[in-house]
């Protein structure tokens, strides 16, 4: 799942480095401020909504695993490798509960609501 996501998080922090006007550099650099210090408090803060979007976005993407464990393992052996995804798919289109597997789809949508919201709030990126 590294490598899955890695790839699209830097094209959305390029973005986001992009997004940062220059000028802000070359006033840091008149005021004194090292190169380290301008990363610290330049880029880290401006990139804060991006850090905050990758990381929900990864971590909505990594409750949506399917793929990997369906085609490699089919769960794995002993469901080693079972995922709340496979699960739902296993309930719904190999043992033919239909009712199960849209309670477990709803479920999950709740837990993914909820753990995005923590993440926001952790980060204080949601106004009261």
């Amino acid at each position: 799942m590294t490598w899955r996501w890695t790839g699209y998080n830097m094209v959305i922090f390029l973005a986001g480095l992009q997004n940062i006007p220059g000028e802000l550099y070359e006033a840091a650099s008149i005021d004194g401020a090292s190169k380290v210090r301008q990363f610290f408090m330049i880029t880290i803060p401006l990139l804060r909504p991006v850090f905050i979007f990758t990381v929900v976005m990864s971590t909505i993407g990594t409750l949506q695993l399917l793929d990997e464990p369906f085609i490699l393992t089919h769960g794995g052996p002993n469901s080693a490798t079972m995922t709340i995804t496979l699960y739902l798919y296993e309930q719904g289109f190999k043992f033919f509960d239909f009712g199960y597997a849209s309670a477990i789809a709803y479920v999950l949508v709740l837990i993914t609501a909820l753990v995005s919201w923590i993440q926001m709030k952790l980060v204080g990126d949601i106004e009261e």
